[in-house]
């Protein structure tokens, strides 16, 4: 009788707030390849997103692990794949082959073989880095930053401060 009890006392609490939970980002995604995945691509994940192959979202918030991970949006969080591709910035840290943001401001820090950065705040660490401008460190064979670098193109160390 009183599992039945509590049973009903959590289901009661939960159907109220079941619409809120389903409108905001979801906990968890699973992909295989998009568009074989748990939810759809223009969804955001707050949580975990698990690549088998290739996944994408708008944006992504937590850990997301896996071959190729794409955030549409902003990343933020830690991407650890082959290949990592943020859309619109954010913060936190790129671990992978090839390390991307395409747009707005990308804070924290990128390590791979191929990192690119739009306006990047933080460290780049890779055989070849890439920005479009920067505030901070690049530390690898090729370093390039398009707008205002200490060098446009520099061996081993290059940045703005």
């Amino acid at each position: 009788m009183k599992k039945l009890i509590l049973v009903a006392v959590l289901l009661s609490l939960l159907v109220p707030n079941a619409a809120q939970l389903f409108a905001a980002d979801k906990p968890v995604n699973l992909a295989l390849v998009t568009p074989i995945q748990i939810f759809k691509s223009s969804e955001s994940i707050a949580g975990l997103r698990l690549n088998l192959i290739y996944g994408k979202n708008a944006d992504v918030t937590g850990l997301d692990v896996g071959l190729g991970n794409h955030a549409t949006g902003k990343m933020q969080g830690i991407q650890y794949g082959v290949v990592n591709l943020a859309g619109q910035g954010g913060a936190g840290i790129q671990w992978g082959w090839v390390n991307i943001d395409k747009g707005g401001t990308f804070t924290g820090l990128q390590y791979g073989l191929y990192n690119e950065g739009n306006q990047y705040v933080g460290l780049q660490l890779g055989l070849v880095n890439f920005a479009q401008s920067t505030q901070g460190l690049q530390i690898g064979l090729i370093n390039i930053i398009k707008k205002g670098g200490w060098f446009p193109v520099f061996p081993i160390i290059n940045g703005s401060l």
